[in-house]
């Protein structure tokens, strides 16, 4: 079994994925494992907090819409999906392969699903790095000799 905090980046990389890509990589894997709901994907809102300058006082920023779900596989390993938005089947397909991490499967998971999000996420956070670098303004004093 991985480590507590190999699953907290697995299960945020599963909760920031977009959910077409999720889907798509899902079904490559052809996996159909036997399971059973201990929660049904549910739709509902938490508040989210903000701190000003990561210092400050905590104040409320604004609800969120959240979807998470928890399942059972047949062999009793348990899986958590929480996806930002309304998206039941993203949170489904989440929760299963957080349970699948937890066993044999981890490997072949890892290889078709997680490591190609990885890889979209880090391309995507490259772009905006990139267009954000493009409006950068380099700002120089100049020396008028004038002491």
């Amino acid at each position: 079994m991985s480590t507590e905090t190999e699953r907290k980046g697995w299960m945020g990389l599963l909760a920031r994925a977009p959910a077409e890509d999720l889907h798509r990589l899902w079904s490559d894997t052809g996996l159909t494992p036997d399971h059973a709901y201990l929660r049904a994907p549910e739709v509902g809102g938490v508040m989210v907090h903000g701190r000003a300058g990561a210092t400050g006082a905590a104040f409320n920023l604004g609800e969120m819409t959240v979807t998470r779900c928890a399942l059972q596989l047949g062999d009793g390993r348990v899986g958590h999906g929480y996806v930002q938005g309304r998206d039941k089947r993203h949170a489904t397909q989440a929760a299963l392969i957080d349970a699948l991490m937890q066993g044999a499967e981890a490997e072949r998971i890892r290889t078709m699903i997680l490591d190609p999000l990885t890889e979209a996420e880090t391309a995507r956070h490259t772009a905006r790095a990139t267009r954000a670098a493009a409006t950068k303004v380099d700002f120089f004093t100049l020396v008028r000799g004038e002491d």
